[in-house]
């Protein structure tokens, strides 16, 4: 009788208000490939919709096939300074679930500003 092995990967998703990038990776942080909303439609617009996202997880169910992969670490990442992470990384989590992939975390790794430049006004702040 064979063991069935899980192979497991990485998905690190990058969800921002205007586009939404997908890159699958193995634990040795190997990229194996990289899908975004501009690979799949024309329209600037639409690169950051929730539909393009679907599409993109079933072209990341197909990568993932090639590979074997079955199990994955989700990172989700937003646009540094904005409110949040977009819809389009929370459809890809929610069709890759139904297509039979089993996840096994879901990490959040945006960025914090903290501190930043020095703000413009001089040592009296602007005088109007």
């Amino acid at each position: 009788m064979a063991k069935n092995e899980d192979n497991i990967g990485i998905l690190n998703i990058y969800a921002s208000s205007n586009n939404t990038i997908a890159t699958v990776t193995d634990l040795a942080g190997n990229t194996i490939g990289r899908i975004s909303g501009g690979q799949i439609t024309k329209h600037d617009r639409m690169r950051a919709n929730p539909t393009i996202a679907m599409f993109i997880a079933k072209k990341i169910q197909d990568l993932c096939r090639d590979y074997k992969i079955n199990t994955i670490y989700v990172r989700m990442k937003g646009q540094t300074g904005s409110v949040g992470i977009r819809p389009g990384a929370h459809v890809i989590v929610r069709t890759l679930t139904k297509e039979g992939f089993k996840i096994l975390s879901m990490t959040d790794t945006t960025c914090l500003p903290r501190g930043g430049p020095k703000k413009k006004g001089g040592r009296r702040g602007r005088r109007v």
